[in-house]
């Protein structure tokens, strides 16, 4: 047996041994796999749960319920107002510890109900690398990480995940709307929906991976290097420009870095 499916075993093998499984799902290319190893070790012992949120496009939420349909899995999905909450909505650096806890404590309200021992979330060996303020909740909300525990990357879960047959093996990752706010910066609900107009205009226009991110009245677009060039050479930039004030950015800018993950986290590593 090779390393990979060593880990693929040792991941069947410590689901297993739950029992049962509430798999927080968000339709994501971690999380997909994830639910159907769950489902596959454990079969209707495990189930998937989705909070929907409007941090989480409405385009990711519906790909989720219709993933857990096809895969024949159990889905409860939960709304989440997240702006309600001041430590969401304030946006401080560690915003994502605060909504984390109350979606996990609301994960195990419905894992009760549903008579599940334990809850179990997508990060994967990769995701160290990064600033991630909401481990530190599902450490305190007792929720376990089967993919990081078995020591599966994001490039192996890809390759397992087009194994099995998934179609979400070579999804563009995705992040909750609210990363893409400069910290500090006061998060509403029009403010999400703003942002998530301007990135699915922007797919539309068939370009790849990529992030809006927000500073006040700025919109900073980061695509990868090839969607760069594309956009230099296709002689969009004014209906891009036009179209994102439409939707009430006064400046539209290009980041010459391009796409990376947790951009916004540059501001406090520099401190």
């Amino acid at each position: 047996m090779d390393i990979l499916h060593e880990k693929l075993a040792l991941l069947m093998e410590n689901i297993k041994a739950m029992g049962s499984v509430a798999v927080a799902f968000s339709g994501g290319v971690d999380s997909t796999f994830l639910m159907k190893a769950a489902h596959k070790a454990l079969g209707d012992k495990a189930v998937a749960v989705t909070a929907r949120s409007h941090a989480i496009s409405e385009r990711e939420w519906k790909e989720a319920e219709e993933l857990a349909k096809a895969e024949g899995i159990r889905h409860v999905m939960f709304d989440f107002p997240e702006c309600d909450l001041k430590e969401f909505a304030q946006n401080p650096p560690d915003r994502c510890y605060y909504c984390k806890t109350v979606i996990l404590r609301r994960m195990w309200e419905v894992a009760k109900q549903e008579g599940i021992a334990e809850i179990v979330e997508g990060s994967n060996a990769d995701d160290e690398s990064d600033y991630r303020p909401g481990m530190r909740a599902v450490k305190e909300q007792k929720v376990k990480s089967p993919l990081k525990k078995a020591g599966l990357t994001k490039a192996e879960i890809r390759e397992l995940s087009k194994e099995w047959g998934l179609p979400t093996w070579e999804k563009q990752s995705a992040a909750c709307l609210a990363s893409r706010f400069a910290y500090g910066e006061v998060i509403t609900v029009e403010k999400l929906r703003q942002v998530e107009k301007a990135e699915e205009y922007l797919r539309g226009l068939g370009f790849g991976q990529l992030r809006v991110r927000v500073h006040g009245n700025l919109a900073r677009l980061e695509l990868t290097e090839e969607d760069i060039k594309k956009l230099f050479l296709s002689g969009l930039q004014e209906e891009i420009d036009k179209t994102l004030k439409k939707l009430g950015y006064i400046y539209v800018t290009l980041d010459l870095r391009g796409y990376r993950m947790g951009s916004m986290n540059e501001v406090l590593t520099k401190k």
